[in-house]
């Protein structure tokens, strides 16, 4: 006798004998996914659910263990199992026949994936057929229409309207798990800070930031980067966005007009600058890091860069370069350390911050938001002794500080060591999403040269032979097949071999194994469509 459940009228006799929990799993991810089961739902207590289904409790533990590792559900206590993260709006009709063997439980030539799933239909085969995707254009001439809006911008514009893009899977770089966010420890934390509060510190804040933040930042940069700071070096700024602006504003009192970028380097980062008026000549970036030799040609003052793992080809500075810059700091030159992603590493020893070197000449900033959620908007800024009172003072004019009570609960969570708890957590979630991402192009994009999985929360692909510029094709097809990226030629200022650049924090392994399918299946195509115009 069949059975079944009238939560969301599940049979079980669909399921593939010997892979009842993988089944119940994909059923329970799509339904997230295509929005029947919103954001704060309560699934069936595993007990009842088993019973209604006829099979063993541990076949529903393990699929709701499943979504749990993958941040979709959380356990709420006696509110039972609920629905968190993983909620797409407006998903394709075909990625949710991706997602779900409802209706099928071999793929049309019955073949299965490395994990004894259906592979779902060919993705080549879903690229050229027009069902999802338009017909990519040849290389080098970009789509057009509403889907290729947000790569068609010249200013930070066009990541809000990428973030605002309906797509089923975000492989955005730059966000790092937010379902991990410690709700708990947070809240624990702001308890503890509310309850010893008094009533003068809700009036107008340090524009420096509060002293007891600034104490337990320089104590966590010590810890986890090697510098030495004293409390009163750090200013406490909304991210390394407005730690931009600010040294903007200062170094243009001070002559300086043009700051030096990586190239490739992050778009964000380089039309912030400009935006407030600095110029970004480019310097080539190699496998040892930012050239020095280049940066010395460019006649330029300062320089950005990103040492420990640069943005976004993931490379290290080596030890060679970082002396050479600092000597070339020594001689005048200004260098900001933009410490973005340096928490998260996994196959490599850490990389001290080169401002833990010498501080003389570098301004270092850094922020919670890989750390927590970009959400927080707070960060610090370490400045030379002769430029900190024109940033505090340009500081107290934009915004006159920052929210006290977010830095007084940080500050405890840094304190506490609820912050290095949750790292520990967050590293080993990232971890299995890196490899994840990184299996899924081995069989997907076997063309594809792998950059920068060692660390941060992105890797950059290559592919030998392609022409520079047409990446900004493969990711307007994907935007409509349903799936977000980033062109690597976006991140350019010079001609350069093209490639994506592809996060993986922020989703679950299995949107980052369709992600990457689709986007194999993409790529696939185009290179047909390039030989068949030969």
């Amino acid at each position: 006798m069949p059975s079944g459940s009238d939560f969301l009228q599940l049979r079980i006799e669909q399921a593939p004998a010997g892979g009842r929990a993988d089944w119940l799993a994909r059923q329970l991810r799509a339904a997230i996914a295509q929005g029947r089961l919103p954001l704060g739902s309560t699934l069936p207590a595993s007990r009842h659910l088993a019973t209604e289904l006829r099979v063993s409790r541990g076949v529903v533990t393990e699929a709701y263990q499943r979504l749990t590792d993958d941040g979709h559900l959380a356990g709420r206590g006696r509110r039972g199992t609920v629905v968190i993260g993983g909620a797409r709006p407006n998903r394709p009709a075909e990625l949710d026949r991706l997602g779900s063997t409802s209706n099928r439980s071999t793929t049309p030539t019955g073949d299965l994936d490395r994990s004894g799933r259906p592979s779902g239909p060919p993705l080549a085969e879903l690229a050229e057929s027009g069902r999802s995707t338009p017909a990519p254009a040849a290389p080098g001439v970009p789509l057009v229409g509403h889907r290729a809006a947000p790569f068609t911008r010249s200013d930070n514009s066009m990541f809000d309207a990428l973030r605002a893009a309906a797509a089923s899977i975000d492989l955005s770089p730059g966000a790092p798990d937010l379902s991990a966010f410690p709700r708990a420890g947070w809240l624990r934390a702001e308890r503890a800070v509310l309850a010893d509060l008094s009533a003068d510190a809700f009036g107008y804040p340090d524009p420096r930031g509060a002293p007891v933040f600034r104490r337990s930042i320089a104590a966590w940069l010590a810890r986890n980067r090697g510098m030495s700071i004293q409390p009163d070096e750090v200013i406490v700024v909304a991210r390394v966005a407005q730690a931009l602006a600010l040294l903007a504003r200062v170094l243009r009192a001070d002559g300086i007009d043009a700051v030096a970028v990586e190239d490739p380097g992050s778009r964000g980062a380089r039309e912030q600058l400009r935006s407030w008026g600095i110029d970004t000549p480019p310097v080539p970036v190699d496998a040892g890091g930012i050239r020095v030799d280049a940066l010395m040609a460019s006649s330029a003052r300062a320089v950005l860069l990103t040492p420990a793992h640069q943005f976004p080809t993931g490379v290290v500075l080596d030890g060679a370069r970082r002396r050479e810059l600092l000597d070339w700091a020594a001689a005048g030159g200004i260098v900001i350390e933009d410490d973005y992603d340096a928490e998260h590493r996994y196959d490599r020893p850490p990389t001290p911050a080169l401002h833990a070197m010498s501080g003389g000449q570098i301004c270092y900033a850094g922020s919670v938001s890989k750390l927590l959620a970009p959400a927080l908007r707070v960060g610090w800024l370490v400045v030379p002794a002769g430029y900190r009172e024109a940033v505090v003072a340009a500081k107290r004019d934009a915004d006159l500080g920052n929210p006290l009570l977010t830095q007084l609960v940080l500050a405890r969570m840094f304190d506490t060591g609820d912050l290095e708890r949750h790292l520990r957590l967050v590293r080993r979630r990232h971890r299995r999403r890196r490899d994840a991402m990184v299996a899924a192009i081995g069989e997907h994009l076997p063309s594809a040269r792998v950059h920068g999985a060692a660390a941060g929360l992105h890797l950059t692909i290559t592919f030998a032979g392609r022409d520079e510029g047409s990446d900004v094709d493969i990711a307007v097809a994907a935007l409509a097949a349903g799936v977000k990226v980033h062109p690597l030629s976006w991140h350019r200022q010079r001609p350069g071999p093209g490639g994506l650049v592809l996060g993986y924090a922020a989703s679950s392994t299995s949107e980052i194994t369709d992600g990457i399918r689709i986007l194999g299946g993409l790529v696939v195509g185009k290179s047909r469509q390039r030989t068949d115009g030969r």
